[in-house]
């Protein structure tokens, strides 16, 4: 069998340290790196955990359960997949994390085999591995290094919108989850596709109007919970957002209605701000113009949720 032992590499200009706990929290990674869907920790102890991964590949959207050994003290992260995902077989590696003065060496180290040991699949794994290491380490680098920036604390926000449903958990999922009904359900969508390559794991794109009459493009990749939870991670963006997650989440309030929210959070795009707002237009500005045309998106969906979950209640 063949076995593949890989490593790429970045030097960041920050505290080791600090380079380590980004790693460590899983919780971050949708947001800081370009292929990470969504994460769920499935179990947690000390120093140990098991963690499942959506993240896309290649273009592809896959899914894989990985077991990770943290260590704080020799700034070493050791991770082993143990539920693949093809065509993968074995998958494991290592974060290792060095000192440099008021700097670090980031080295990712990965050792791999393909199902069958078949060389087309073995290809396909470098190209996988070899892109998204790349893209994590850059990635890596840019968000350690600009967390400092006020300018950057005041690019990413978070809120959610909630609304109560006289109406059955399961049903209000339904409504979320069957995004391909959407265009006849939702007057701002104009068109949808939509595709499950993989039970609960789902490719959403759509059109949708804005109120002002101009249709925006975008891409999903959305990883669902029946019937509790669906995240979702936009990798085709509009022109004001460099990142834009989110997750809906329906649950019982035990008065026999159904509290339903709907997260986001966002990174403004300022490359953008001036051709799309004018001139003058601030970081503030921008934030508030896409707060509010994601929050009327998302009460106009959350309402016809409503509509829909009472008629059948």
């Amino acid at each position: 069998m063949t076995t593949r032992e890989v490593e790429h590499e970045i030097t960041i200009d920050a505290p080791a340290e600090t380079v380590y706990r980004l790693l460590a929290d899983v919780d971050h990674w949708p947001r800081i790196f370009p292929p990470t869907i969504h994460v769920e920790q499935e179990q947690t102890g000390e120093h140990r955990e098991r963690i499942r991964i959506w993240a896309t590949a290649n273009g592809e959207p896959k899914t894989w359960t990985s077991r990770r050994t943290l260590d704080p003290a020799t700034l070493r992260i050791v991770f082993r997949q143990e539920v693949t995902t093809p065509p993968v077989a074995a998958m494991g590696g290592t974060w290792i994390i060095e000192p440099r003065g008021t700097s670090s060496r980031v080295r990712l180290l990965h050792d791999y085999r393909a199902i069958d040991d078949d060389p087309q699949g073995l290809e396909w794994i470098d190209r996988a591995v070899d892109t998204n290491s790349r893209s994590e380490l850059a990635a890596l680098k840019e968000n350690v290094e600009s967390a400092h920036l006020a300018e950057a604390e005041e690019l990413v926000f978070s809120f959610t919108d909630t609304l109560e449903v006289a109406g059955a958990v399961k049903d209000v999922y339904d409504f979320v989850n069957e995004a391909a009904l959407w265009p006849e359900r939702l007057p701002h969508v104009a068109s949808v596709h939509f595709d499950e390559p993989s039970p609960g794991l789902q490719t959403l794109a759509m059109d949708t109007r804005a109120k002002d009459g101009s249709v925006h493009t975008t891409k999903s990749y959305r990883v669902t919970f029946p019937p509790y939870k669906i995240a979702y991670k936009q990798v085709t963006l509009p022109a004001l957002m460099t990142l834009h997650t989110g997750v809906w989440t329906f649950t019982d309030t035990g008065r026999g209605t159904t509290e339903a929210g709907s997260q986001h959070t966002v990174s403004i795009n300022t490359a953008n701000i001036a051709r799309i707002l004018g001139d003058r237009a601030t970081v503030a500005d921008a934030r508030d113009y896409v707060h509010a045309a994601l929050s009327t998106n998302s009460r106009a969906t959350l309402g016809h949720a409503r509509d829909y979950a009472e008629r059948k209640n």
